[in-house]
């Protein structure tokens, strides 16, 4: 970093609500690095997929990033989200949107951690889990075995992984079936459901 250039943190951009209860709320991002939220057009054809699965579900986001997943999930009527982020900003940003969109307590966590020690010290399985680590830093194949072995994903429960569009190297659990898939050069989106 050049002497004397001060790199100021701020909200530079938003992600949209697209639908539910905060349908069309804007929510205020800040510029971390590395952080790249999920673009409108994705997220809608995620949560198509995820249509039968979101109402009542108890959600995990463990790279949160922006949070937008999770939002998205709870505006959508899902009974919880937790959320996982290792960056303070990006965590104290979405601790911020929390407040913002008044959510209660009961019905939020967030842990400002990294991801595997956090997933280790998990013990009550999740209906819906969302996977979108930064590009290019093998973290798949380690979060994919560390939900395995402490059986966080809830029978019948379903599992939203997106990764560089090469494929990210990581391999699943038997019990875990592909129901969806999306593959561009870039991004490469799979649902996969928990047989009970």
């Amino acid at each position: 970093m050049k002497r004397g250039v001060k790199t100021i943190k701020k909200a530079n951009g938003a992600i949209r609500i697209i639908s539910g209860r905060w349908r069309g709320r804007k929510l205020p991002v800040l510029d971390v690095q590395g952080l790249r939220p999920t673009t409108d057009r994705n997220k809608e054809t995620l949560f198509n997929w995820l249509m039968p699965y979101t109402t009542e579900a108890k959600c995990l986001d463990v790279f949160a990033g922006s949070g937008g997943l999770g939002f998205e999930a709870l505006s959508r009527y899902a009974a919880s989200a937790t959320f996982i982020e290792l960056d303070k900003k990006a965590a104290s940003n979405i601790a911020e949107n929390i407040k913002l969109l008044d959510i209660k307590s009961e019905q939020v966590a967030l842990i400002q951690g990294n991801a595997l020690r956090v997933l280790d010290e998990l013990t009550e399985p999740f209906d819906l889990i969302f996977l979108d680590p930064p590009f290019n830093k093998n973290l798949l194949a380690d979060v994919v075995n560390t939900i395995s072995a402490q059986n966080l994903l809830a029978p019948d429960g379903v599992i939203y992984i997106e990764c560089e569009g090469q494929g990210g190297n990581y391999i699943v659990p038997q019990d875990w079936q592909l129901i969806k898939e999306k593959q561009t050069s870039q991004v490469q989106s799979r649902l996969y459901r928990r047989q009970s």
